[in-house]
């Protein structure tokens, strides 16, 4: 009877090793599924300037260019590696360089002073 108890018990532990290998494979697919999705689709940057678009690139491009924002305020746009960023701008706070790098839908970056929108699309 004992013997019986032991043989379940080992069953169970079999099948629950199991059922968790089970569930981390299809957490590694959806996971890859999801990856390799995101770099099929190479998103866009769209440059405004005074809610106009001025320009747009591929985000898998290597871009290095000057944008004319506002009233002859310059800003030095970059998209490397698959981000966006604002390398440099002649605005008095430089809040849109301290922004960092952008590389997903629906991200921005944005200079108040020259009226610059980079966005993700």
């Amino acid at each position: 009877m004992e013997r019986r108890h032991l043989l379940m018990k080992s069953k169970k532990n079999r099948n629950d090793f199991v059922l968790i290998l089970v569930l981390l494979a299809v957490i590694l697919i959806g996971f890859l599924v999801v990856r390799l999705q995101r770099q099929k689709d190479a998103f866009t940057v769209d440059v405004s300037v005074n809610g106009t678009t001025v320009a747009t690139y591929r985000l898998d491009e290597e871009i290095d260019t000057w944008i004319d924002g506002y009233q002859g305020g310059q800003n030095h746009l970059v998209i490397q590696d698959g981000c966006a960023r604002i390398e440099e701008a002649d605005c008095p706070d430089k809040l849109c360089v301290k922004q960092g790098t952008i590389s997903e839908s629906g991200e921005s970056l944005v200079c108040l002073p020259n009226r610059v929108v980079v966005a993700v699309k």
